[in-house]
């Protein structure tokens, strides 16, 4: 009975329109009162949740992404993609896909990827006749690169939900293939729409202005290369990667593009300062709901009940991610990541999967969440720059959602694609 109180009354409040964050704590508190537990273990809970060391690490990635963000890096790397492949048909789809994969690993963020790019490749793309439908598409889907490609906020949330046993550099390093994997089956994808539409190709600038573009692009594109690379060498820690990631930022937007201003610094400080307290309240709550799905022995029934459909891992991963795909369609994808790596994870481990790769499958279809609706953060974003009705563009989205699940297949049954990188790098 206090089982179905705790998910009854969470399923109520996000029902009835309360953030998320919000029906988690209330959901934890009823279920508290009912089992006669006193209401402080649920915020000491919280408190423990949020009380981490490495969460520190959020708010720092969070302002480097949004600094990069507002300091002129976009336009950058649109224009060094553009020039370097905007000569194959329909190019400027490609272009967007490509500019995705390079600002994801410095934003670290699908829906500041969307906003960022969306706001400067739709209008470009509408500009040269290319539909919004295809435009939106094409940005929305392959924003989920901000997920996958580090540094990632979201990997840091996977592994203290795992109990802060696995490495957040392992993680880092895993999402590499998998981010690029899923970018090439997207620009396939950008391509192939873009042929049967006869959108047309740009006029190749010459490999001069591909080198000074590049040029251009490279201290913005080095803020990925100095967070990980310290990381990995061992320099600092991740905490410590992430604040060194802030200060390269400022130098890079500051003084070398010299495209950030104090107003703009500020506005960046201000809306970090919110995220972050969206995401650790959502921390807090997610805790002391975790908290109680282990007293009631959720991961175990979970278990039990897959192993009695099948024993087969191949149909186990298949029925956990059918289930990530549809909660990722109702539910923030923060809240995802706290509340079903408790619950999956020692599933996939009893099945033998490495946590790590479990991690990638994770993001991949949380992040493809994003894109649907009905709470997609990213489909939204894209279709409000565009300013066009959601269901013109969910009507030709399903060639970019089949290239996601072509990368998703691989990623979940080829543990080569995840594991790779970090076994040889760690």
């Amino acid at each position: 009975m206090g089982l179905a109180i705790l998910l009854l009354s969470f399923a109520v409040g996000i029902a009835i329109g309360l953030p998320i964050a919000f029906a988690l704590g209330i959901a934890a508190l009823a279920t508290a009162f009912y089992e006669g537990v006193l209401p402080l273990i649920v915020f000491q809970r919280m408190v423990a949740g949020m009380n981490v060391f490495s969460l520190l690490a959020i708010p720092f990635f969070i302002a480097a992404g949004g600094l990069m963000m507002r300091g002129g890096i976009a336009m950058r790397l649109v224009h060094c993609a553009q020039t370097l492949i905007g000569r194959v048909r329909g190019g400027l789809g490609v272009v967007n896909v490509f500019s995705s994969m390079l600002f994801g690993g410095i934003s670290g963020s699908a829906v500041a990827d969307t906003s960022a790019l969306g706001s400067v490749l739709i209008p470009m793309m509408r500009e040269r006749k290319y539909d919004d439908d295809y435009s939106v598409n094409v940005t929305v889907t392959s924003s989920i690169a901000g997920i996958m490609i580090p540094p990632s906020h979201n990997m840091i949330l996977y592994s203290l939900a795992a109990g802060g046993g696995i490495s957040i550099a392992s993680l880092f390093l895993a999402g590499v293939v998998p981010g690029m994997l899923m970018c090439m089956c997207l620009g396939i994808a950008a391509w192939a729409v873009a042929v049967r539409r006869g959108y047309p190709s740009e006029v190749f600038p010459g490999w001069r202005a591909v080198a000074v573009a590049g040029l251009s692009a490279f201290p913005g594109l080095l803020t990925a290369v100095v967070i990980i690379g310290g990381v990995l060498s061992g320099v600092f820690t991740v905490t410590e990667s992430a604040a060194i990631g802030v200060i390269y930022a400022i130098v890079v937007t500051f003084a070398v593009y010299r495209s950030l201003d104090l107003q703009t610094f500020w506005t960046c400080v201000l809306v970090s300062i919110r995220t972050t307290a969206m995401v650790m309240i959502l921390i807090g709550t997610a805790t002391s709901f975790a908290y109680f799905l282990a007293l009631y022995e959720v991961p175990a029934l979970i278990l039990g009940g897959m192993l009695h459909i099948s024993q087969n891992p191949v149909v186990i991963l298949m029925m956990i991610n059918v289930a990530l795909l549809v909660l990722g369609m109702f539910m923030d994808m923060g809240a995802l990541i706290l509340i079903c790596t408790p619950i999956f994870l020692p599933v996939v481990r009893e099945i033998g999967m490495d946590p790590v790769q479990f991690g990638m499958i994770l993001m991949m279809n949380l992040g493809l969440g994003l894109t649907t609706p009905p709470v997609g953060a990213c489909l939204f974003v894209g279709c409000a720059i565009a300013k066009v009705r959601i269901e013109s563009v969910l009507r030709t989205i399903w060639p970019f959602y089949l290239a996601i699940l072509v990368a998703l297949t691989l990623t979940t049954y080829v543990p080569a694609v995840s594991l790779t990188l970090p076994a040889i790098l760690q």
